[in-house]
């Protein structure tokens, strides 16, 4: 059997729920690596808040990888489609981006493993969210199966620990231990569709959830929204 070491990798999208796993992630004393992804995402804030959240935590390290999911469409995240506004609904909404967790915790898995960590961390949430398929908790453990079956470390007998330390949470509890972290929610961002101006709509799904987070925590959000 191999040792791994006290490393965990955080994947990192810049949204107030990575930043806050990210932050868990170093309290629980691991030395903590993230990695972004540029999937192709209409807009770069996400990605200019991740690389703003790797300096402020003085992460052990940030890796930035680009893969162009926007080849694929099929997304308001990815392709020319209207961002819903009207508020969040039962149904899995168009800012759905195909299997995108299950890319994206594939790829920070391959690179757990080349850093000779088994514990990767994801801010999935199961509460208070947009009704994604590969946010539940079954879905992370069947991909913690299949990482154990498919990699070098987990034929050899160190599987990955897949964390999800907000998947019972709702955002009301995130934005609590944002507050308790130390953290500045501005650091972050969430929103699905920013102004020309730069600042977060205020009416997304993303933007609502957060909103409502905060408010039911009785915490201030020091991010500027338009609405």
């Amino acid at each position: 059997m191999i040792e791994r070491s006290k490393t965990a990798v955080v994947l990192l999208s810049g949204g107030l729920d990575s930043m806050v796993t990210a932050a868990l992630a170093k309290e629980r004393g691991f030395a903590v690596r993230a990695l972004s992804v540029d999937y192709g995402q209409r807009h770069r804030c996400e990605l200019d808040s991740a690389r703003r959240i790797a300096q402020r935590l003085n992460l052990d390290g940030h890796v930035e990888i680009a893969l162009d999911l926007s080849a694929f469409g099929g997304s308001a995240l990815t392709s020319d489609i209207d961002v819903p506004k009207g508020g969040v609904g039962e149904d899995i909404p168009v800012t759905y981006v195909p299997a995108r967790n299950l890319v994206f915790l594939a790829l920070t898995t391959a690179c757990a493993e080349a850093a000779g960590s088994s514990d990767v961390f994801i801010g999935v949430n199961a509460l208070d969210y947009s009704g994604y398929p590969d946010c539940r908790p079954e879905f992370i453990a069947s991909f913690a199966e299949t990482a154990r079956l498919g990699t070098k470390a987990g034929v050899e007998g160190v599987p990955f620990a897949i964390h999800t330390p907000l998947q019972h949470m709702t955002k009301a509890d995130i934005a609590s231990e944002c507050a308790r972290l130390g953290l500045d929610p501005a650091w972050s961002w969430s929103c699905y569709d920013p102004t020309d101006d730069g600042l977060a709509c205020g009416l997304c799904d993303s933007c609502r959830l957060r909103k409502k987070g905060f408010a039911e925590a009785g915490i201030t959000d020091s991010t500027s929204y338009a609405d």
